[in-house]
């Protein structure tokens, strides 16, 4: 297997790792607008087959990065991108808890995304 490319699926909100063209691995999000615009991870998935091999930290990685670049923060609700990101304070600077708490209400308000 060759190393997974990943692409932003914006409007279907996944992150997804491409290898050999199959998609090995995704982070699910949304995009938050307020308080402030965020990315907001709530599943990350790998699978099986492809499991310890790294794509679920480059997936974290790379959310991280594509949010940078947009001059977003991420809130993440995914505990997998949390954890990442707690191991990763250099890459990944931690949400404030008012952006968590409204990712976590708009998630409430929209029961059929994820």
């Amino acid at each position: 297997m060759s190393d997974p490319e990943i692409r932003d699926d914006r409007a279907a909100g996944r992150l997804e790792a491409v290898a050999d063209g199959e998609v090995v691995g995704r982070i699910e999000y949304f995009v938050l607008d307020s308080p402030e615009r965020a990315l907001v991870p709530v599943h990350t998935i790998v699978e099986p087959a492809h499991e310890g091999k790294g794509i679920a930290g480059s997936l974290a990685r790379e959310l991280y990065a594509i949010a940078g670049r947009e001059h977003s923060a991420v809130a993440p609700l995914c505990p997998y991108v949390a954890k990442w990101a707690e191991r990763h304070p250099d890459e990944a600077p931690p949400a404030d808890e008012s952006l968590l708490t409204a990712a976590k209400d708009w998630l409430r308000a929209h029961p059929d995304r994820f």
